[in-house]
This record gives C-alpha cells, sequence and structure tokens, in this order.
C-alpha cells in the first residue's frame, strides 16, 4: 500500500513534452530520498488541458502541477513528498485560493464536463489490467455473458439512444441490430480509429488511455450480434496507441477475456490490429473495410451496407473508438444512464478536441446540447490575449464555421446539420479576429483535394477547380460571378460524390460564403483581406511618424525592399516586397503596420 501516487500524464502530448523523462526523474529522486516503498510513480493517459503539459497530479491530495520540467521533480519530491509542502509555484494557478489548493474539478475547465467515454483517462495505468479491472473493467462484459442475451444487450443499446459518434450519427443498436439480423458462417466486428480530421485527437487519446474499454465493448458487440473476430483499423502514425492497444489485447487473452469460453461460456472472441498508411477516404466506413482486406483504400457503392456485406463478404458492424468506449457503461448501468444526458434527439456527451485561437486547449467531454459559448467561453477559458471570438469549425473538413451570431447553439446533431455544420469525430477549432474565412474554407478544401481517392469525378475534379476558385480570390483576381459559380459548384459536389469525403468536402466553402460572404466580396470588389492573412491582397506600410530610421528593417529585408538613410522615414517598395514580415518583426517602434 502506497501512502501517495504520482500520476503523470503519458498520452502524446506529454510525452512530446518529455513526459517520459520526467517519470524517470521521479524514479530517481524517489529512490535517493528512501521512500520507494511509499510513493508509486503512475504512467496515465491525457487528463485533457494539453495545453498545460507536461502534467503531474500527485494523490491523495490531488495536487495538479502543470508544466513541469525534468529540473522540478527533486523539488516536487523533497518538498511535497517528504515534508508534505506542495510547491505551489508549479500548481495550476487557478486551484490555488490564498492557502487553499481547491480540485481540479472545480477549475473552469473541468466543472461543466461529464466524462464517460473519458472516464479512465488520467486515472489508470493503460498498461495494468489490473487497474482496469479495479474501476468495473470487463464487468459489463460479464454481465452481458452471463445475465443477458444477444437481443437484450442490443435493446440496452438501442434504448440508450447512443448514436455513432464518428460523425453520421447512425443509432448503434439499429446498426447492431442489423448486423444480428443478416445470419452467415462467420460475422465480423471493427472499430474505425483512423482519426485523418486535422487537429482531432479524440480516438487517439482513448486508446492511449483507457484501451480495454475499446476491447471490452468490441467483445459485446461481437456476443450481440454473433460475430467471433474483430479489426482495430489504426493509422500507423498513432506509435503510442498501437503499443498500449496490443498490449491491451495481450493482457486480454492472458486473463481469458478474449479467446475461447470468456467467462466460462460458450461464447469465442478474438481480435487484432490493421494499421492504416494515414489516407483519410479510408474513414469512411468501405473504403476502410477495402483496406482491411489489403486493397486500395477506396470506397464502394452502398447497398449493400457492412452489415449486410463487409469484411471479406460477411457480416460486419463497424463503429468508431468513441462509440465503442460508451458502451461498457450503458450495459453496466442501464439505458437509462445515457438517456438522461444529453437532448432529446442526441443522447450522452461528445467529446471534442478543444484547438485554435483558445486559452485552455485540450480534450473535452460536454453533454450533448451544451452551448459553443459554454465551451469556447467557460471550458475554454476564452480567446487568448483578449481577442474577439469569430468563428468556430466542428466537424475537420466535413464540416461547416459556426459564425459568433450563433455561439448559443446548443451542440447536437441535428443543431449543427441545421447551420450548415455537422458533428463529425469532433474536432472544435476556434477562430479569432485575425482569422480570413476565405483562408480557412481554402485550408480545408486544399486537405481535401489532396486526400480524394480520385475514384468518383465530381470530388477528384469538382474540389480540384472549386480550389482553383478560391486562390483565384484569395490571389487578388476574382470576379463577383465567381461567387456563383462557387456555390453551384459546391452543389454539385455534394449531390454527385460517391461517399461523405465528396459529400461534405463543399461544407466549409458554403458556410463561410453562407456567414461571412462580406469577406469573400472584400476580396473580390476591394482586392483586401480585411484580416490581413492573403498574401497577395496585404501590404507592409511604414508609417513616417514613427519611423526613427534605425535601419533595422532595411538590414533585415531579404529582398532589398526597403529604402531609406539614416535618422530618415524609410520606404517599402511594394513591387519587391515579399510579405514575409521580417520588417515588422525587427522594428523596435511599432512604425511598419500591414494593410
Amino acid at each position: 500500500m502506497f501512502r501517495s501516487h504520482i500520476m503523470v500524464c503519458g498520452g502524446t502530448g506529454c510525452t512530446s513534452s518529455g513526459s517520459k523523462k520526467i517519470i524517470e526523474a521521479f524514479n530517481k529522486e524517489i529512490a535517493a530520498a528512501g521512500i520507494n516503498e511509499e510513493v508509486k510513480v503512475i504512467q496515465t493517459g491525457c487528463f485533457g488541458l494539453c495545453a498545460l503539459g507536461p502534467i503531474v497530479v500527485v494523490y491523495p491530495e490531488g495536487i495538479f502541477y502543470s508544466m513541469v520540467e525534468e529540473k522540478d521533480v527533486k523539488e516536487i519530491v523533497e518538498e511535497h513528498l517528504v515534508k508534505g509542502r506542495p510547491v505551489t509555484r508549479l500548481i495550476y494557478d487557478e486551484t490555488v485560493q490564498g492557502e487553499t489548493i481547491t480540485s481540479l474539478n472545480d477549475t473552469r475547465f473541468y466543472k461543466k464536463q461529464q466524462r464517460i467515454a473519458l472516464r479512465n483517462c488520467g486515472r489508470i495505468d493503460p498498461d495494468n489490467i489490473e487497474e482496469y479491472i479495479a474501476y468495473d473493467g470487463y464487468a459489463a462484459l460479464g454481465k452481458a455473458l452471463t445475465e443477458m442475451t444477444p437481443d437484450e444487450v442490443i435493446k440496452c443499446v438501442l434504448d440508450s439512444g447512443l448514436r455513432g459518434r464518428g460523425g453520421g450519427g447512425f443509432p448503434t443498436g439499429r446498426k447492431w441490430a442489423l448486423g444480428a439480423m443478416n445470419h452467415a458462417d462467420q460475422k465480423y466486428v471493427a472499430c474505425n480509429a483512423d482519426e485523418g480530421d486535422p487537429g482531432a485527437f479524440m480516438d487517439r487519446s482513448i486508446l492511449e488511455g483507457d484501451p480495454h474499454a475499446v476491447i471490452e465493448a468490441m467483445a459485446i458487440a461481437g456476443y450481440a450480434i454473433g460475430a467471433t473476430k474483430g479489426f482495430v483499423y489504426i493509422r500507423a502514425e498513432y506509435p503510442i496507441a498501437v503499443e498500449r492497444l496490443q498490449r491491451a489485447i495481450d493482457q486480454a487473452r492472458e486473463y481469458g477475456l478474449l479467446g475461447k469460453n470468456i467467462f466460462g461460456t460458450d461464447f469465442e472472441f478474438d481480435m487484432e490490429i490493421k494499421l492504416g498508411a494515414g489516407a483519410f477516404v479510408c474513414g469512411e466506413e468501405t473504403a476502410l473495410i477495402n483496406s482491411i482486406e489489403g486493397n486500395r483504400g477506396e470506397p464502394k457503392p452502398r447497398p449493400p451496407f457492412p452489415a449486410q456485406k463487409g469484411i471479406f463478404g460477411k457480416p460486419t458492424v463497424l463503429n468508431n473508438v468513441e462509440t465503442y468506449a460508451n458502451i461498457p457503461q450503458i450495459i453496466l448501468n442501464g439505458p437509462e444512464f445515457l438517456n438522461t444526458i444529453g437532448t432529446e434527439k442526441s443522447k450522452g456527451t461528445k467529446v471534442f478536441a478543444l484547438g485554435g485561437k483558445i486559452n485552455n486547449t485540450g480534450l473535452v467531454e460536454v453533454p450533448m446540447g451544451t452551448t459553443l459559448r459554454t465551451v469556447v467561453e467557460e471550458i475554454g477559458g476564452g480567446i487568448p490575449n483578449g481577442g474577439t471570438f469569430k468563428a468556430a469549425q466542428t466537424g475537420g473538413p466535413s464540416g461547416g464555421c459556426i459564425p459568433a451570431s450563433l455561439i448559443d447553439t446548443p451542440i447536437d446533431y441535428d443543431n449543427l446539420v441545421a447551420i450548415g455544420s455537422m458533428m463529425g469525430s469532433g474536432g472544435l477549432i476556434v477562430m479569432d479576429e485575425t482569422t480570413c474565412m476565405v483562408d480557412i474554407a481554402k485550408f480545408f478544401l486544399e486537405f481535401t483535394v489532396e486526400e480524394s481517392c480520385g475514384k468518383c469525378t465530381p470530388c477528384r475534379v469538382g474540389t480540384k477547380r472549386l480550389l482553383e476558385l478560391l486562390d483565384k480570390i484569395t490571389s487578388g483576381n476574382g470576379e463577383l460571378e465567381d461567387l456563383d459559380k462557387i456555390e453551384k459548384l459546391c452543389n454539385f459536389i455534394k449531390e454527385d460524390s460517391q461517399c461523405g469525403l465528396g459529400q461534405c468536402a463543399p461544407n466549409p466553402v458554403l458556410s463561410t460564403l453562407k456567414y461571412f460572404r462580406d469577406e469573400y466580396v472584400a476580396h473580390v470588389v476591394d482586392k483586401k483581406c480585411p484580416a490581413g492573412v492573403c498574401k497577395d491582397l496585404m501590404q507592409y506600410k511604414i508609417v513616417a511618424d514613427k519611423c526613427k530610421g534605425c535601419t533595422a528593417c532595411k538590414r533585415a529585408c531579404p529582398v532589398g525592399a526597403i529604402s531609406g538613410n539614416v535618422k530618415e522615414p524609410h520606404v517599402i517598395d511594394q513591387a519587391k516586397c515579399i510579405k514575409c514580415g521580417a520588417c515588422v518583426a525587427t522594428c523596435k517602434f511599432g512604425a511598419i503596420i500591414k494593410e
């Protein structure tokens, strides 16, 4: 029995910031202090507050240390663990109230959250199956196998109101019921962990922090539909998640929780990992299935749907990581557990990767129906440096931009679709007044053009032509009639593309055109980028009254575009200027402005 536990975040973000070295330093200093029999260091999954990593939490006090460096470890051990005096300078400032240190759960970031899919992330060692079991791990599988029929499991999931968290929002129970009713000599369960949206890291974090939850849920799905084999399709760029998931699978086999006669029944289920090569289109279910089979990752026409004819032509149920992470709690606590959370048509919680122009970058899980304002201003801590909220982009390249005027919109599947966006897998990018909405639309479209598999002409050619029109506008050559062409082309691509990648690719363009049309017009008519982002439409100018003639900007300019004598105002030759910004960075007097 240990008197203290040191929980160190081992998610990808904190690992990249050096958390492994911090763990090594803790073990070294704890041994040097002679308290290694009293204090245990545990590597966990993501705590959520990624902007504050590396993160260290000391229990039983629950002291939250942020931005810990290797050099800080000795002080924490000597002061906190030996003398019982927390190192205040390293504690997350919002938890320090005078002489009192409050709970992390009372901070703005956490108090509006409700963690179901993320319940064990930051709470257990993901490499230790016994810690998962200690928190009711595999109890749901045991209950399903020994107390429920397959039909009862499906009904429980159906009655919970759980919808697929991968973006489409299809009712999970209905999908399982379709898989169960299609009889075959072999059925499969698959997990979509091919998280490809820019800025998204929800599924990765769950697999890094709680891999056994997904294994348990897939086994439950296998029992419900009559499948004996599972596949987790995960991109190879997630090495930590792959390693921990494989270790968890091996442990589950060792404990008899995968394989034959699970929980002493005649149920048999095993699973394996399939690595993806990073193709965004393989997030689409039929393309993913093609890739699992060893074929080119291209979508297939539907029907037949995977529940009818999936992997190797056999009935297959396919859900994403977050969807599966909800299943054990639904089985353990009954359908009403999820049914009492969220909105009428969107039950439960949703995990978002909160990024962009926001103070509290990280991973959040909120009840469906939580307003965008709550996420941005309270949980996210608002816009840095007193900036103004301009828009939020949900759903990645498939979603749309939500303007400030709709910041009080409750976030759920139907509300987001109604305003021209979508839930997607859960990326949520916040933008301030320095963001050009035309440039944002172009950024996501560039991604889609690159990731199109090329199978169907509307997507392969249409998105390319659409990008050319946006390039024309941001380079200062746009015409008003181009806006009508863009809208017409967007609708054609949406209606005629074969899969969701092409069907949703125009969403960022259409939503920005709808809510920020004035910015498009400014680019076309005034030949100006209001946010000062599009290089071809901006200029750097020297304010003569502020210029001291120090020549610093002249010396910094890489193309010799600045002229002027010492102690006299300088001038920028716009024909030569490449808009690199070197002059602005060099000027100490604020004499150079961007227009």
